[in-house]
């Protein structure tokens, strides 16, 4: 995964496990397709938990599924497209997130792909929606606070826009019929260091948004566009709180 941030720091807590202190408390996610197509969501745990919902799961056009996280849980959840799964113990493929092959995902989701990232700690949870390794299918995070109601950093994150109709051309990704099916991040597609934040571009006063992440950031204000794209898209909730993920969310 080409992804560095803060969301570099966040991705070291999903991965290594890093709990604040205080009494770690779990969560509820629950997943939605609000998109007009199947979506097979895959989930992957970052410290070493068991992977929630199997790994992955078929959801309907409007379906809804209910996943409980233990306390100290992290990991990511994003949209797979375009699958198909006929061979044993759910062999396969995607167009676009596909995570080895499987309908259960031991791995992380191939990018393009939008990802929703989560790490439960004790003292707050750390969630966001990333573009940083680039977009497939649009993606919202709802948290309910235990306590109730919406705080300055417990809010809504996400990417409600089309972006595979506003892709550049050079970062498309296409499907059947030339179809753009996914739209990569400019890491990906070129891999300079300036788009990578890698080599003199590797600390948050060297690498800054480019054309290309900016024009991610104006369709999804609230998502992170580019490794360092800390400040308007780290979110963060109290213990307690469950989360609505929607796939396609309504603009």
């Amino acid at each position: 995964m080409e992804a560095t941030s803060m969301h570099l720091l966040i991705s070291s807590l999903l991965l290594s496990g890093v709990i604040l202190s205080g009494t770690a408390q779990g969560a509820v996610f629950t997943l939605k397709n609000s998109c007009p197509y199947t979506v097979w969501p895959g989930a992957i745990s970052g410290n070493g938990g068991a992977a929630l919902g199997g790994g992955g799961f078929r959801l309907g056009p409007g379906g809804a599924a209910t996943l409980t996280a233990p306390p100290g849980w992290s990991g990511r959840f994003w949209a797979r497209t375009g699958c198909v799964f006929s061979g044993p113990g759910g062999a396969g493929n995607c167009t676009t997130g596909d995570c080895g092959g499987s309908l259960a995902c031991a791995g992380g989701g191939a990018p393009p792909v939008t990802l929703a990232e989560f790490t439960l700690g004790g003292d707050l949870d750390f969630y966001d929606v990333s573009l940083v390794d680039g977009y497939n299918v649009g993606v919202g995070v709802t948290p309910s606070p235990a306590t109730g109601g919406a705080t300055a950093t417990c809010r809504y994150a996400g990417c409600v826009a089309d972006l595979n109709a506003r892709c550049p051309a050079e970062l498309r990704v296409t499907g059947p019929a030339g179809r753009t099916v996914a739209c990569r991040s400019a890491c990906a597609a070129f891999g300079s260091p300036e788009f990578c934040c890698t080599g003199a571009h590797s600390l948050p006063g060297t690498c800054g948004p480019t054309r290309y992440s900016q024009l991610f950031k104006s369709a999804c204000p609230t998502a992170y566009s580019y490794a360092y794209d800390d400040a308007s898209s780290t979110c963060t909730c109290p213990p307690a709180t469950d989360y609505l993920i929607t796939f396609c969310p309504p603009s």
